[in-house]
């Protein structure tokens, strides 16, 4: 009844992908982010043609989907494991794919796939939850799962809303940041990586929004929709 879907979006390699949620009901009581047979719960990469007539839209599997002969999962699962992602993006520099997905009960998550992926990443749910396990009361083996490389509980917001890396010119400090939001709080992060690799989130900004989505413009400039239907463009407060 929910969870239906987030984006579609053609990446840098040409082929279009998709998210589907895990299809609703708490805690994904059907098993769907982690079933090979169905397509709820999963990203998808489709190559776009056209059909014999010529007139409605259609797809093949590319060749290197990481299950393009269709004998462990279906062919045309690029990865796994997802509950709600809403809203995923490719650095227009790197081309690493950033995905948010909202939680359940506890645990929202940003998770990170780099450019040279050949696909077939298990982002856990409904094993886990962020970086816990689900239910918060099990043990769970996490060997073979993607964990997240950014969470944050619901003491501080509710429900994320993902972005996009800004290669923009317009604000030199923000280069190479990832931003993020929660749609419930009006949150908003940047997401990098310290001196030594690792994942950091800065603090939180303050909007007074309900950010439901981030774009990106033709220069690498980012812009922001609430809710209330304005649609907003960061800048540098001090330019």
């Amino acid at each position: 009844s929910n969870h239906n879907g987030g984006l579609v979006l053609f990446g840098p390699d040409g082929y279009l992908y998709t998210t589907f949620g895990d299809g609703g009901a708490g805690g994904d009581p059907q098993g769907n982010g982690q079933d090979p047979d169905s397509l709820l719960g999963k990203i998808l990469r489709l190559e776009v043609t056209t059909s014999e007539d010529g007139d409605d839209p259609a797809y093949t599997i590319p060749d290197d989907n990481p299950f393009a002969n269709g004998s462990e999962a279906r062919p045309e699962i690029w990865a796994f494991g997802v509950r709600n992602p809403w809203r995923f993006s490719f650095d227009r520099a790197t081309g690493d794919f950033y995905m948010a997905d909202v939680g359940q009960n506890r645990y929202e998550e940003v998770n990170f796939q780099p450019a040279e992926s050949n696909g077939g990443e298990n982002y856990g749910w409904n094993l886990t939850e962020g970086l816990h396990c689900f239910p918060a009361d099990t043990d769970c083996d996490t060997e073979g799962l993607v964990l997240p490389v950014a969470e944050y509980d619901h003491d501080l917001g509710i429900s994320v809303t993902g972005g996009y890396v800004y290669r923009g010119e317009a604000i030199p400090a923000l280069q190479g940041v990832y931003l993020y939001a929660d749609f419930g709080t009006g949150l908003v992060w940047g997401l990098g990586r310290d001196g030594n690799g690792e994942w950091v989130s800065s603090d939180p900004i303050e909007t007074g929004l309900n950010p439901s989505s981030f774009g990106e413009d033709a220069t690498g400039e980012l812009y922001v929709t609430s809710f209330d239907g304005t649609l907003y463009w960061v800048v540098d407060p001090a330019a």
